[in-house]
């Protein structure tokens, strides 16, 4: 039986798998529609926190009018926008997914080892979404033209959104090529 060398890379299997790496990458990584799905599903999550916990308990607590100078500054809209990050930031560090990426079947890895650090999760969560929704949502559309459909909230923090299905897949892949 012939077997496969590691580092050979004459071998048929690496020449292929070499060869068709853009493929792979289409068919391991989830692109623009399916995280988008799951964006919508996290929001729908997260708007029904707000209307069944937040607002709620700001109207009890009579804070639902208060404000430091400006409506930007309102009790509503920084605990909305604690809640939104909160959620985001939690759930992946936690399980590598939000409750939209778990239906969808996708998941959030690091593309410099295998789990994702705390540094990662909140340059990704926090910081790449906040400039990512500053310019209107545009730059979540970077999704559609990278190699790993990576946005600029994943370049950030070295991540991708992957099928859950192909992680052993993309394992194997990546064995093949070292």
């Amino acid at each position: 039986m012939d077997t496969f060398e590691q580092n050979d890379t004459s071998h048929p299997l690496h020449e292929t798998v070499s060869s068709h790496i853009g493929a792979i990458h289409k068919v391991v990584y989830a692109g623009f529609f399916p995280r988008f799905i799951a964006y919508l599903i996290d929001l729908i999550v997260i708007w029904s926190i707000n209307t069944i916990v937040t607002r709620p308990l700001l109207n009890l607590m009579n804070l639902s009018e208060a404000k430091l100078w400006i409506n930007l500054f309102s009790a509503s809209n920084i605990t909305t926008s604690i809640i939104f990050f909160a959620y985001f930031i939690l759930l992946t560090y936690f399980f590598r997914a939000t409750l939209g990426k778990m239906i969808m079947g996708l998941s959030v890895e690091s593309l410099i080892g295998s789990a994702l650090s705390t540094k990662q999760v909140i340059f990704r969560e926090c910081i790449g979404r906040y400039i990512s929704m500053a310019f209107l949502g545009l730059p979540y559309l970077v999704v559609l033209f990278t190699k790993r459909y990576q946005g600029i909230h994943d370049y950030f923090a070295d991540t991708s959104v992957i099928k859950n299905k192909m992680k052993q897949f993309k394992e194997e892949v990546k064995t093949a090529l070292t």
